[in-house]
């Protein structure tokens, strides 16, 4: 009786249908990933005993600061989602959430995780946290249809992360958090053309303009997507080099560069072939891209430990 009653309230349609859709708002495997990127940052910044209550805040902090700007981003291209089969069965196209309800998890999420870093990190890491999600909701997201102007704009959000939690742990911006800042910073570049190559048809249904050589599929494309690979390779050296790390990570960020970099030529190759394999290479730096920054992240960790 008591739990017809309940069914009638509507509380289980709010415990089975509307928190899966709001954690699904926030994107949290996209969100764990900023989060992860930040405690990177912090213990490779920290000197001496590691405070893991900040660590953890941290995390959380950044996680649902992330999750606030995806969540805007995915407010502002509601209808464009609903035009892409890749997107339209997310939690406001598909009308699981309407926009008041997003616009409240946004709200509270970017206070929460806001709060937390105001608590438990400084000023410097706070304000640059609201920088990367006014970038990422307000400019990236409308540049998105203008241009590959997009991808260089949303690479800067996108490689915050490492160094907030540098400066969470050091209080200052050095040479060492610019040099973790601008590997993910590269990384992003391949990584945002592979998935605009891979979901081209659904992206110019949206009219998104991300891939470079005049936005084709094409042999231009592949270059740059080949060349910014390549600078990969300098780049995994120089935490080695400038003492942040040891020689350990410098080797296996190498050998990740390399295999990274060969899955590039292979789509160049495609391109030249002119048939449907150029789509399945630039579905494996997709995925090349997703396991290249955890391992290589992890590998920094390991050896700084």
């Amino acid at each position: 009786m008591i739990g017809h009653t309940i069914q009638k309230s509507g509380l289980v349609a709010f415990t089975t249908e509307r928190v899966p859709a709001y954690i699904e708002l926030l994107k949290p495997r996209l969100s764990m990933l900023v989060a992860f990127s930040s405690v990177f940052g912090f213990i490779l910044g920290t000197a001496g005993t590691l405070n893991w209550m900040t660590l953890v805040m941290l995390g959380l902090g950044g996680f649902l600061v992330s999750g606030a700007s995806v969540t805007i981003n995915q407010i502002l291209e509601k209808d464009l989602d609903l035009l892409m089969t890749r997107t339209r069965n997310r939690p406001l196209p598909s009308g699981r959430i309407d926009i008041s309800e997003a616009v409240l998890v946004a709200v509270v999420t970017a206070l929460l995780g806001t709060l937390l870093l105001i608590r438990f990190t400084n000023p410097l890491t706070v304000v640059l946290s609201l920088v990367s999600l006014i970038l990422y909701a307000f400019v990236y997201t409308p540049l998105k249809r203008v241009g590959p102007i997009a991808v260089f704009v949303g690479a800067i959000p996108g490689a915050l992360p490492p160094l907030l939690g540098w400066i969470a742990a050091t209080g200052s911006v050095s040479y060492q958090a610019l040099v973790l800042f601008g590997i993910q910073f590269i990384w992003q570049f391949p990584h945002f053309w592979a998935i605009a190559w891979v979901s081209f048809d659904d992206y110019k249904k949206a009219g998104f303009k991300l891939l470079p050589s005049a936005g084709k599929k094409d042999f231009g494309t592949a270059i740059q997507i080949m060349i910014y690979t390549l600078f990969l390779l300098p780049m995994g050296l120089l935490p080695a080099k400038f003492g942040i790390t040891g020689i350990n990570s410098a080797l296996i960020v190498t050998i990740c560069g390399v295999l990274f970099l060969a899955q590039t030529f292979l789509l160049m190759r495609d391109c030249l072939a002119e048939g449907e394999g150029a789509r399945k290479s630039a579905l494996k730096i997709m995925f090349g891209s997703f396991i290249y920054l955890p391992v290589v992240q992890i590998a920094f960790i390991l050896d700084k430990i």
